[in-house]
């Protein structure tokens, strides 16, 4: 068994993981978003692809795209990252917190057209 820090994972590991297909991994692979070692025809995957799919799956939750996602992470691998990425996380949730609002309220108002036209119909 590997140590700790050294330790891999497959693609199956990792889908079983974090509840998502293989596909889905390869496809983040093709991105450039994440790069496996390879044995032969088989992808490996260390402990720091594991945390970059960690990061891609939370940033699509949040609402992120990939090639925001992919901006952050490459901040984070240049040598003076980490301040610029918070800088640019912390915009980018603001931004991303801005639409949400904004689509909130478009619904609300939706939801009250709908409910007139209702009214008006009875």
């Amino acid at each position: 068994m590997n140590e700790n820090n050294n330790k891999t994972y497959s693609i199956t590991e990792l889908s079983k993981e974090f509840a998502i297909t293989p596909r889905s991994i390869r496809h983040y692979e093709q991105e450039s978003l994440i790069a496996p070692k390879r044995v032969g025809s088989q992808r490996v995957y260390t402990k720091g692809d594991r945390v970059r799919l960690q990061l891609i799956l939370r940033g699509k939750r949040i609402g992120f795209s990939l090639a925001e996602i992919r901006e952050i992470i490459t901040m984070y691998d240049s040598p003076s990252g980490e301040q610029k990425q918070t800088m640019l996380l912390l915009s980018k949730i603001e931004q991303r917190r801005e639409a949400l609002v904004q689509q909130q309220k478009d619904i609300q108002t939706t939801l009250l057209e709908l409910t007139e036209l209702e009214l008006r119909l009875k």
